[in-house]
């Protein structure tokens, strides 16, 4: 039975279950994004993804199919990458957007760009005492 998309992933490289056998519910949680994204992770595997992510994510059992039938079986876990970039505090992002007057997207990228002393000063402006403000400029 899957349970996540990275089921998806081990059936491909290690069981090669054939497509009749899964579940209308099992291939509701196929995700061909995360598929495509956890498989690219091998270098050695690029060149399929490339082909294969040219079908409609729609088309389940096909894009199963070609991993199933072209990569081999394998015991290898594919590691997936994580953006290493820090986010800044919840918290933060809030008083700016509201500060500024736009979206928490671009108060994500003003924060960079505003130094120490003038996110203290915002905060200060919105009525945050300072010993409020350490953890959010964390």
């Amino acid at each position: 039975m899957i349970k996540t998309t990275f089921d998806w992933v081990k059936h491909i490289n290690q069981h090669k279950t054939p497509v009749e056998d899964f579940t209308e519910k099992d291939w509701g949680i196929f995700n061909s994004y995360v598929i495509h994204k956890v498989i690219s992770q091998n270098p050695d595997y690029i060149e399929v993804v490339n082909y294969v992510q040219s079908f409609p994510p729609q088309e389940k059992r096909m894009i199963y199919s070609i991993y199933k039938e072209f990569i081999p079986k394998n015991n290898k876990w594919n590691g997936y990458i994580k953006s290493k970039v820090k986010q800044p505090n919840k918290e933060l992002v809030e008083h700016i957007k509201d500060y500024f007057k736009c979206s928490s997207k671009e108060a994500k990228e003003y924060i960079p760009l505003l130094d120490k002393k003038n996110l203290q000063q915002i905060l200060t402006d919105r009525g945050i005492e300072t010993k409020h403000q350490k953890p959010l400029l964390k």
